[in-house]
């Protein structure tokens, strides 16, 4: 498999975002990123099968519905 090279611009507050996250899982940012892109493509998927996406909080009986765009 062959391997790109591709430059992202991220603001400050997004940087700050991505920096807080790879300390937090222990990640780079370039394994961050394609985690994040892995998980992006697995949910598109099942979006398109027509399954929905919902975060639900174990403490409450609350659901809420995700709408990804």
């Amino acid at each position: 498999m062959s391997k790109q090279t591709m430059t992202l611009n991220l603001t400050d507050e997004e940087m700050h975002v991505l920096k807080e996250l790879c300390e937090k899982k222990g990640l780079s940012k370039t394994a961050l990123m394609r985690q994040a892109l892995r998980m992006y493509q697995a949910i598109d998927s099942r979006i398109e099968r027509g399954d929905k996406l919902w975060m639900e909080n174990e403490g409450a009986t609350e659901k809420a519905e995700l709408m990804v765009l």
